[in-house]
């Protein structure tokens, strides 16, 4: 049983220090945030739901927390934009133990603190069954520099961000090994491997391309290589072509991931952007890949072995019948 609603939150309000864009956080109404002058602001939110998005018997707790705060800060990323605060929404049933919730804000606010930014509010609620998260992010962008998903014009060419498919093959291996009950073998297995259990936003990344004004159109990927790409396609209307050959592969133990995972995997949390110009094959550290080129044609295309075919986006997508 969680503490009472009152005693949890003085416990957050303790443990999420104010960061520099906070003038007042969590005590009040209102959070009171410091946005920097000619700027505009950035708001993304994304629910974390038990059975949905995570398990309580597959995942540790701080893994469920950092990847909840990771899942806003992609976003502020994918718009080439600075993060400033967070927000947290935490509803949980009565036989969620204390512990369980103290580990959970523990890797949320270890990758807050990463970040500089703090938790400044949000809300607490008993739910009727199972835990559900609502992250909240605020940032800012330099005003009318925000990287869009509209902008991606025909002989662009079409780059990914580090290495695609290690995060769903991750889920697969624990999910394997949780149907022959060895569950903790698998996360022994993929201990030195974090794509799926400590993602990288790529806020860096994305903060460079836009401000050497690089990248046409840009998205992060959650969903899916396939899924993201298309929502390029249609929010600029154009088409794209890819190379399977060129997609960059995450290794999981002594072999790459299926090219499977890597179009349709998601929880990749790297970058996919467009780009007219030229593009270094590293930015702030991060490998980045050309894998393809925007067309004239509508949807898109997978070049496997010389031959173009047509690719559906079969990345996540809620209430898709499975």
């Amino acid at each position: 049983m969680p503490l009472g609603e009152k005693k949890l939150i003085q416990q957050i309000q303790r443990a999420a220090r104010g960061g520099a864009a906070v003038v007042k956080g969590i005590g009040d109404d209102c959070a009171v945030l410091r946005v920097p002058g000619g700027h505009e602001v950035l708001i993304t939110t994304d629910f974390s739901i038990e059975k949905v998005h995570f398990r309580r018997d597959w995942h540790p707790p701080e893994v469920v927390g950092w990847r909840c705060l990771t899942r806003g800060l992609s976003d502020i990323a994918a718009m080439g934009g600075e993060p400033l605060a967070a927000f947290l929404s935490l509803a949980v049933a009565g036989d969620v133990p204390q512990k369980w919730v103290d580990r959970f804000l523990r890797g949320l606010l270890e990758l807050a603190k990463e970040f500089g930014i703090s938790l400044a509010g949000g809300d607490t609620a008993q739910s009727a069954g199972g835990i559900q998260a609502d992250i909240v992010v605020v940032g800012s962008v330099p005003r009318g520099k925000a990287v869009l998903r509209s902008g991606a014009k025909v002989g662009d060419a079409i780059y990914v961000t580090g290495e695609l498919g290690g995060a769903a093959a991750e889920l697969g291996r624990r999910r394997e090994a949780k149907s022959v009950g060895n569950l903790g073998r698998a996360f022994r297995a993929s201990r030195d491997s974090k794509c799926y259990s400590r993602p990288q936003a790529r806020v860096a990344v994305g903060r460079w391309l836009r401000e050497r004004g690089v990248a046409s159109a840009m998205i992060d990927l959650s969903d899916g290589l396939s899924t993201d790409l298309e929502h390029i396609c249609q929010e600029s209307h154009v088409g794209a072509e890819i190379d399977a050959e060129a997609i960059p592969r995450a290794w999981v133990g002594k072999e790459a991931v299926g090219l499977d995972l890597a179009l349709h995997g998601g929880d990749d949390y790297e970058l996919l952007f467009t780009s007219g110009a030229a593009v270094p094959g590293e930015i702030t550290g991060v490998r980045v890949t050309c894998i393809g080129r925007v067309g004239r044609f509508a949807g898109m295309r997978l070049v496997v072995d010389g031959k173009a075919r047509r690719l559906k986006a079969a990345g996540w997508e809620h209430f898709r019948a499975r």
